[in-house]
């Protein structure tokens, strides 16, 4: 309810004298101090405003169980950004959600989008973010200024549907731009903030398929015209070609950009890191032998996440390594989940953010690389989710030079086991999914005005 008595003017006042306001006194002629003068008319304008100055609101986007669709939530808060707008991100408050200022357009596109949102006063908002300041609770307000530049990293001939993070930008309706091996390679990174790598192979053996799909028609097309290009960017190799891109990537991390990956993009690009200089390549892959000491003369220092694994030389193993647990693993899908690590939002945010979420405990899903295995893990990652009892991890994360990686194991979140030639994934049936939410924090997380971190 809107007050209009927070000033009283006095009825026998004529329009046009002048009336003073002191503190704690009331207007009254022939008073004339030399504090501020005000005529009838403007006071009458002032308590007009008055309504309108009371009830100022900003929009929450819920980010808890009562969102309708929590993935095009994300697209949503995206597109305030891109627009020009800035918003909050509450971390730990109600699932991780979101706090903008009002306005029609963000309203409309909310309605548009089934995403629920709520129109708060001032003094609701401020009731909100008292909370989430108090040193008691594990909750900090984060704030969101510049919509990413997003790079997906895929072969061109690549649908969204056949890769997961491409169908979620999708489905959130988050513009990107796709490159492949000929932009890495003219220096088309430094344009983007944000890349994401598809379930490639950075090693060469194309995708180790070899034993399956040797004599499948896309197979050997892929077979082909990634030799054909290596032969245009002047490598005599794909796994040469493939490893120049992979450095090219490091090196844009290491200048201050945000790198996720998926699935075999993960393991087979620490791998192709290592083996620098090294020919782990089968004849069938590369038509000559493989280096007979090429376990021995991996460098480990090289690979961002993964440490002392052994490498998988027969080519009609559908593996790279030991880094992957699939194969080795004895959990059955009853029970194949991960849990999130609860962070300190006030004093890690980064890992806070890239964990939102309104479920702690995640549906598994597999992949050709489904899970990591802790041996091989670099002392200086940070797990973000794991299957404890498995002894695996699932997400995990890490800083290079300016920038930080995020490699998240497995497929397809709505899809347990996805094969090729699978049909793909609607995520009109998913638009809640936890899994598929922790794709979007990563898209959000360079949007963070920076803070001093405090660990």
């Amino acid at each position: 309810m809107t007050q209009h008595s927070l000033i009283s003017i006095p009825n026998n006042v004529p329009i046009g004298d002048e009336v003073s306001v002191t503190e704690g006194a009331l207007p009254h002629r022939g008073c004339v101090p030399s504090v501020i003068r005000l005529s009838r008319i403007v006071l009458y304008l002032t308590l007009l405003l008055l309504p309108l100055q009371v009830s100022a609101m900003q929009i929450l986007i819920p980010m808890d169980d009562t969102q309708t669709n929590h993935l095009k939530a994300y697209g949503v808060c995206y597109a305030i950004l891109e627009k020009g707008g800035s918003a909050e991100w509450l971390l730990n408050y109600r699932g991780g959600s979101f706090l903008t200022d009002y306005s029609d357009d963000v309203v409309a596109m909310c309605r548009i989008r089934n995403v629920r949102f709520e129109s708060l006063a001032d003094a609701a908002v401020n009731n909100i973010l008292g909370e989430i300041s108090r040193n008691d609770v594990n909750m900090e307000q984060i704030k969101l200024e510049k919509a990413p530049k997003i790079a997906v990293y895929a072969p061109k001939t690549y649908k969204p549907w056949d890769d997961a993070v491409m169908l979620v930008l999708t489905y959130a309706e988050i513009k990107y731009t796709v490159v492949y091996d000929e932009e890495i390679l003219n220096g088309d990174l430094k344009d983007y903030d944000w890349l994401h790598v598809h379930h490639e192979d950075f090693t060469g053996q194309f995708g180790k398929f070899y034993a399956l799909y040797k004599n499948a028609p896309w197979y050997r097309n892929q077979v082909t015209e990634f030799n054909a290009l290596a032969q245009k960017m002047g490598y005599s190799k794909v796994s040469h070609l493939k490893l120049a891109v992979a450095k090219t990537m490091k090196k844009f991390v290491e200048d201050g950009g945000f790198m996720f990956a998926m699935c075999s993009a993960t393991d087979s690009y620490d791998i192709a890191l290592a083996a620098e200089g090294v020919d782990i390549c089968q004849p069938m892959f590369d038509g000559d032998p493989i280096d007979p000491d090429c376990q021995g003369k991996l460098d480990f220092s090289k690979t961002f996440a993964f440490q002392n694994f052994k490498l998988e030389l027969n080519p009609n193993v559908y593996e790279y390594s030991d880094i992957d647990a699939t194969t080795t693993r004895n959990v059955q899908k009853s029970n194949d989940v991960f849990t999130l690590f609860d962070f300190s939002a006030k004093w890690d945010p980064v890992p806070t953010m890239l964990c939102q979420n309104h479920e702690a405990v995640i549906d598994g899903f597999m992949g050709q690389t489904t899970a990591y295995r802790k041996e091989v893990l670099k002392p200086s990652v940070l797990i973000m989710g794991e299957n404890k009892a498995a002894n695996e991890a699932r997400y995990i994360h890490g800083e290079y030079g300016k920038g930080t990686w995020t490699w998240y194991a497995g497929h397809d979140p709505a899809d347990y086991q996805h094969f090729v030639g699978d049909p793909p994934t609607d995520l009109e049936l998913h638009p809640n999914s936890p899994g598929f939410r922790l794709i979007l924090n990563n898209v959000l997380f360079p949007a963070a005005k920076k803070k001093k971190m405090k660990t």
